[in-house]
Order: structure tokens, then sequence, then C-alpha cells
């Protein structure tokens, strides 16, 4: 497909996509915004529906990116060097950017973990706040299988422009949603059999649990202060990640650097 063959864009789609950028508009219209090539092209070929992706925008003269687009050259649209800048937000922008619809509502993807019959496995993340973190957790919770991940409202909006790089483009395969009491959504999977394991410094080492449940949900705390009194008051198991060596050199291990460590241990045991 020739550059000139990509319909430009119009300045009021323009100014639409630039607001995307903030999170109640994001929320509004439903919709998110993806930037770099293995981002963009990893969601568009993990769509779960054609419809999911809204429109494709590329900087004149990206012959490249232009070839990997044009099987979606009814949704293509061109954009100049100055228009890029106003949709990026890195300092070096890649030359693409994706529209995307956001997952469907949280009460029927949560219903829909619920229908799974067997061992299940899901990541709840409680008030984690680095978009980098929340991005980093949901790939990783794709790469052990989890079935779903669940945010409490102080959590990083996972459809924030770092998270969604930092979870390169898996988004749509895991489900995910939002509940703004985590402590009651917890309740409520502990009553369909699911038990709770938080992860905190003062607690067991997980060496020591020989076996674990066939349904069960990790919790993930704040970066700074942990796992709130509401939701460790909840918890079936309190553990912690053993360190090695005779001494302990450092205060803690990053957010996402323990859950995948915690969930390796859960999911493949």
């Amino acid at each position: 497909m020739k550059p000139a063959e990509i319909e430009p864009l119009s300045k009021a789609k323009l100014k639409h996509y630039t607001r995307l950028h903030q999170k109640k508009f994001r929320d509004q219209e439903g919709l998110f915004l993806a930037e770099g090539l293995r981002t963009v092209r990893e969601l568009c070929l993990n769509l779960p529906d054609q419809e999911m992706l809204v429109a494709l925008l590329i900087r004149d003269g990206e012959a490249e990116v232009a070839r990997f687009a044009q099987a979606w050259k009814g949704k293509l649209f061109s954009i100049s060097e100055k228009e890029c800048s106003q949709l990026s937000e890195t300092s070096t922008s890649q030359g693409i950017f994706g529209v995307f619809r956001q997952q469907k509502q949280p009460e029927a993807v949560a219903e829909a973990v619920l229908a799974k019959s067997g061992k299940s496995f899901m990541v709840a993340l409680d008030d984690v706040q680095d978009p980098g973190n929340v991005g980093t957790i949901l790939r990783t919770a794709v790469w052990f299988g989890a079935d779903a991940l669940i945010c409490s409202t102080a959590t990083a909006d996972r459809y924030n422009a770092k998270a969604v790089r930092s979870c390169a483009g898996s988004i749509y395969a895991i489900r995910h949603y939002g509940v703004e009491r985590l402590e009651g959504e917890l309740r409520r999977l502990q009553e369909q059999g699911y038990s709770i394991v938080c992860s905190a410094l003062e607690g067991k080492d997980f060496r020591e649990f020989s076996s674990w449940p066939g349904k069960q949900v990790l919790v993930i705390g704040n970066e700074a202060n942990g796992i709130s009194e509401p939701v460790r008051a909840l918890a079936d198991r309190l553990v912690r990640i053993p360190h090695g060596g005779t001494s302990v050199r450092v205060e803690s291990l990053n957010a996402s650097v323990s859950a995948a460590i915690m969930m390796e241990r859960m999911a493949l045991s």
C-alpha cells in the first residue's frame, strides 16, 4: 500500500483520540490508545473480535509499518510528524498508534471466570500504583495461565499508555476487571471456593507449603505499604518469598518481580 492511498486523519478524530490520554475519557468512550509497532502488532494479532480495533494511525513515510497495517486498510489513517507528537507519550515515537476498544463490562468478565470448573488461578492487585508494574504483572499472569486479573480502585489504570506498553500488547490475552472494594470481591470469591493468598514480608516461607489449593487468588499489595488491612484480614495464606544468602541486603522486591515469583510457585506447583 502506497502512502498516498492512506486517508489522512481528520482534525476532529485527532482531537478525539488525543483525549484518550485521560482516564476519564477512556472510560467514557470505552477505548484506549496503544503506541509502538510491537504493542500494536500484538494487539492486532490477538483481537478477540475485529471490531475491537477502531483505527490504525501511521506517520507519513513509515513504509514498513504500512505494509503490516494493510490488512486493516479500512481503518487505516495517516498522520503528520506534528500529529504524531501530539498523540505520543514517549520521547521518540515509533510512528504507529492503534485505537482499540476496552474489554466488556466487569460483571460479565467476573461471571465468565466463576463459571469455569476445575482448577482456577487469579491475580488481584491491591492499590498497585505504578502502571509499569500493572502492565508487567498482567503479561506475567498471561504467561502463567491466570484466568483473570482483578484491580482495586486505587490500582493504576491498566489502559494507561505505560501499562499498555509494559504488557506488550497482551491486554486481550486475559480477562481483567476493576472493583470498587477489593475485599468485597475477594470475600465473594472465597464463598465460591477460592483461597486468598497474600504476599507479605511477614508471611510464612512459601517453601513450607507442600501443595497449593485448586482455586486460588494471589494478592499483590501496594509498592510502599503492602497489602491493606481489610484484604489481609481475609487471607487464607500469608506467604513470603525467601531470600538467598546469610543476610537481607535489600528491603523488598519490586512488586512485579514478587508477583512473577509467586505466580510460578502457585501456578506450576
